[in-house]
């Protein structure tokens, strides 16, 4: 059914809720996981100096670490479990998340996108927004949303 699944991780509880099912799947159906980190301008300018007016070469080398640390830990998940993944890290800023997650599962091209959501309500998902929502919106492809507990 599934031959190829994509999952986003972001290094949070929903993101590894995410990647625990698409490591089932992808054991279920033997089936290649692709796990992806996308660094976005809101995870930048969240910890940027707002006042510097541009990113520094350090901000931005500091999340790619973090994003290929959050990788490294989940290639590390679905090898132990025998499971076939590689990963990919986007960090070409310019992009919304969602729009690089639903560009990049149909140009790899996966059968299935897998993400977590927080599962916000009310004044917190206005304000916050939803990644997974409008993935799961925008997407021509099946898409498996993992909501935390």
């Amino acid at each position: 059914m599934y031959s190829r699944i994509i999952v986003a991780v972001d290094g949070s509880h929903a993101s590894n809720r995410a990647l625990e099912e698409a490591i089932k799947l992808a054991k279920a159906f033997n089936a290649t996981l692709r796990i992806i980190h996308v660094l976005d301008d809101l995870s930048v300018s969240m910890t940027a100096n707002p006042y510097a007016g541009y990113y520094t070469g350090q901000l931005i080398e500091s999340l790619r670490q973090g994003g290929a640390a959050i990788l490294e830990q989940a290639l590390a998940h679905a090898a132990a479990a025998g499971v076939s993944a590689e990963t990919v890290l986007y960090d070409d800023l310019g992009l919304p998340v969602e729009e690089r997650i639903v560009g990049v599962a149909q140009e790899w091209p996966a059968d299935l996108i897998v993400m977590g959501t927080h599962g916000r309500r009310g004044i917190k998902r206005t304000m916050l927004g939803s990644s997974a929502e409008a993935v799961l919106r925008t997407s021509k492809l099946p898409v498996l949303m993992v909501r935390t507990p």
